[in-house]
């Protein structure tokens, strides 16, 4: 009598399933993490600019309401507070860079304050931010 031997007792696991699975989990916790950092400030209504550009690599953010209300971390602070604040950032990181988000209904002159300010601290990378004009 001769016995055929299907089942040889042994399970494998199928890797290129589990790879596929893995690797869709990290493209969705990318994107979703993405999604979460772009806005790090107030909501202001940017000016238009036909040559605006991104570049969000490493920057803190400072927003300047419609009012003139400064804002740095989303709390609102002075000019005086802010400087210690911008002093104490390019102490602990000497090539930080500062984006500038001002209301475009913002006073002039308070944005050139904020500027100013900027540059006192010893920050050297210093940007306005624009919205993209068609």
């Amino acid at each position: 009598m001769k016995i055929s031997k299907r089942y040889s007792g042994k399970t494998r696991v199928e890797m290129i399933p589990l790879i596929d699975v893995i690797f869709l989990l990290l493209a969705t916790f990318i994107f979703a993490i993405l999604s979460m950092t772009i806005h790090r400030g107030i909501q202001v209504d940017l000016p238009a600019a036909s040559t605006s550009c991104v570049d969000r690599k490493d920057f803190t953010e400072i927003g300047i309401s419609s009012e003139g209300k400064i804002f740095f971390d989303k709390n609102e602070v002075s000019e005086a507070e802010l400087l210690s604040r911008l002093i104490s950032l390019r102490g602990k990181s000497p090539e930080t860079k500062v984006i500038i988000r001002g209301d475009r209904r913002a006073p002039y002159e308070r944005v050139i304050s904020v500027m100013d300010l900027v540059r006192r601290s010893g920050i050297a990378g210093l940007s306005l931010e624009t919205r993209w004009k068609k």
